[in-house]
């Protein structure tokens, strides 16, 4: 029998709840149509060498417990070492590959291949990374077909006009580039048998830097944490002090001149190449030069942060679960797009039409004015 002090207690917890200001705005946003942010997680495709991805199972822990739904596909964590149960524990819905493509919002660290993009609902989006995939003619003529909305969030910026998928990747990239190098240089990298830095009563190795920017920036702060002296050449001189400033007076620059680069080249155990200012192409009469042991590993051809995926993981959560979170509260992806100059400056297809020009260029579709497009339809 119910009893009447348990009675006035059951009223008390129904007023309680009916008072609680979160209530009440989730009851106002039911009412007003919101509706519950979806997103679908999908694993790297076997075929390629890629091991990136964008969420920890913490991450999307606290993007579930604000309210978004996320399914992902089996096994989808496997290359950060998080097994589905430790993904299961956070909220997230374990379903297979079809089904994760399903979700109006798609998360893929590399762009879709057609077969996949035929699964997705029309409609629907996807966001990944810049890749050369997108200058498929066939996989950009499928996203047009289907009125696919593609994102690529390397290519978005915060409202500060800081690109910052674009700069956790290539900081990821320059560190792990110098793990590279020492394993190379190790015995166990088939290497002679050394270390980068140096002990006492032996010089130090020396690692040579071409190019300018964070990513180089970043390896040669790597190279110099370890001991090894860097030179870091550009054929600008305002990106050579501005590295100084953002390394340090450690950091030894030098322009880009015949002799210099020749002397250098020629004493260094280990070089790395990155894009430099003002177009440049290592002359290959300096390959003749170049000790039989250097380590040369070129940052156009290679992306080191794939040997650490899940500190790329880690990274980018810290920034998608903002980046969610805020397309939560504005409604949806687009609302976001309308809203959002960085986002925009991301958007490569966009319901049916093409909105990059470099992409749109390359594939023999015209591009349009986004915004164009958006005020169209408001």
């Amino acid at each position: 029998m119910t009893t009447r002090a348990s009675k006035i207690h059951a009223a008390a917890e129904a007023e309680v709840a009916v008072a609680d200001p979160e209530v009440q705005l989730k009851e106002a946003q039911l009412a007003a149509g919101g509706r519950r942010l979806q997103l679908g997680i999908l694993g790297n495709d076997p075929k390629n060498e890629e091991t990136r991805q964008f969420l920890t199972p913490e991450a999307c822990g606290l993007l579930t417990s604000a309210g978004i739904d996320i399914v992902m596909e089996t096994g989808a964590g496997i290359d950060l070492s998080f097994s589905d149960d430790m993904y299961a524990e956070y909220g997230v819905k374990i379903v297979t590959r079809t089904e994760a493509l399903q979700a109006p919002i798609v998360l893929s660290y590399l762009p879709l291949p057609v077969k996949d993009v035929k699964k997705m609902k029309p409609d629907s989006a996807v966001l990944c990374t810049m890749s050369s995939a997108l200058f498929d003619g066939h996989l950009v003529k499928e996203l047009l077909d289907k009125k696919i909305t593609l994102g690529v969030l390397d290519n978005m910026y915060s409202y500060k006009d800081i690109p910052v998928f674009a700069d956790i990747i290539a900081e990821i990239n320059g560190r792990a580039a110098i793990i590279y190098a020492q394993e190379a240089l190790s015995f166990l990298g088939e290497g002679k048998g050394v270390l980068l830095g140096s002990v006492g009563g032996i010089n130090p190795c020396e690692v040579l830097i071409i190019g300018a920017g964070l990513e180089v920036e970043a390896a040669a702060t790597a190279a110099m944490a370890t001991g090894a002296l860097v030179t870091l050449v550009d054929n600008d001189v305002s990106t050579l002090l501005e590295a100084r400033r953002h390394c340090s007076d450690r950091l030894l620059t030098a322009s880009i001149h015949p002799k210099v680069l020749y002397n250098k080249v020629k004493t260094a155990d280990v070089i790395i190449l990155g894009t430099c200012s003002r177009p440049f192409e290592m002359p290959r009469n300096l390959m003749v030069t170049m000790k039989e042991s250097v380590y040369v590993l070129d940052l156009s051809q290679v992306e080191p942060s794939m040997s650490v995926p899940r500190t790329v993981a880690m990274a980018l959560s810290n920034v998608l679960v903002n980046f969610f979170n805020e397309m939560q509260i504005k409604d949806g992806l687009m609302s976001m797009i309308a809203s959002s100059e960085g986002v925009r400056a991301g958007i490569v297809t966009f319901r049916g039409h093409m909105v990059d020009k470099l992409v749109g260029s390359y594939t023999g579709h015209p591009a349009v004015d986004l915004n164009v497009l958006l005020t169209g339809a408001n």
